[in-house]
């Protein structure tokens, strides 16, 4: 199975090193992806938006002759699901981590402090504790070593659906900061934040307790759940 890992804010495809093992070890092929504008830190980064993001992992998709799996995490869970929106009959599943599909509408983070063209990874005291847990001052270092700016428009821009197919690909939402039990309740309470999700027909659940990132925090237990999902997508 060719599995497209598209990571999350300020991150490029080696963020995903600690998790690939497994699943290469497995005979899928793998295929981290560098975003524009996060090749480097001085990559520009002026007229790139959500849209674009998404258009680079559809042309991803579009290089190959079977279907895919889409891993997501965070961010990058809105990008995948704009993707599988635009080539619902090319995805076998969607695979969230800490993440969820973004609705119509919806934008990933208008909120985070920009600087010119780019969001900088913000101090540690602006995320949650949630966020954080596992992620130790030697990951907290590393981190903002690699980090780099991410496109203003991917996190303000809003999300376009056009598709009501993308309900119909099955997903797995690996979930970490929070229980599953949490979000599977904000489903059955309406929650807006939740309604893509709830819309879609065939998700599964995993919890990973951990933070934020467990590509960092837990990355041999993240590429085994990635694994297990994508055997029930084959």
């Amino acid at each position: 199975m060719d599995i497209i890992l598209v990571p999350g804010f300020w991150l490029d495809a080696s963020s995903w090193d600690g998790v690939t093992p497994p699943l290469v070890a497995a005979g899928h092929q793998v295929h981290p992806l560098t975003l524009p504008g996060l090749e480097s830190a001085d990559a520009p980064r002026a007229g790139i938006g959500l849209r674009t993001h998404i258009d680079a992992v559809v042309a991803r998709i579009d290089a190959f002759d079977a279907p895919v799996v889409l891993v997501g995490h965070s961010g990058g869970g809105a990008i995948i699901h704009g993707a599988v929106d635009a080539r619902p009959d090319r995805v076998a599943r969607a695979i969230y981590v800490d993440s969820g599909p973004l609705g119509d509408g919806g934008v990933i983070n208008a909120e985070l402090p920009a600087d010119g063209d780019g969001v900088p990874l913000p101090p540690w005291e602006l995320f949650d504790d949630e966020d954080l847990t596992d992620l130790d001052e030697e990951l907290r270092a590393m981190f903002r070593a690699r980090a780099v700016p991410q496109p203003k428009g991917v996190a303000q821009d809003p999300q376009r659906l056009h598709d009501e197919r993308r309900y119909d690909v099955p997903a797995t939402v690996i979930a970490c900061e929070f229980p599953s039990a949490m979000l599977i309740e904000m489903i059955a309470a309406g929650h807006p934040f939740v309604a893509e999700l709830g819309s879609v027909r065939d998700v599964e659940y995993v919890d990973l307790p951990t933070g934020h990132w467990p590509q960092f925090t837990k990355p041999a237990e993240l590429g085994a759940a990635i694994l297990a999902a994508v055997g029930r997508s084959a």
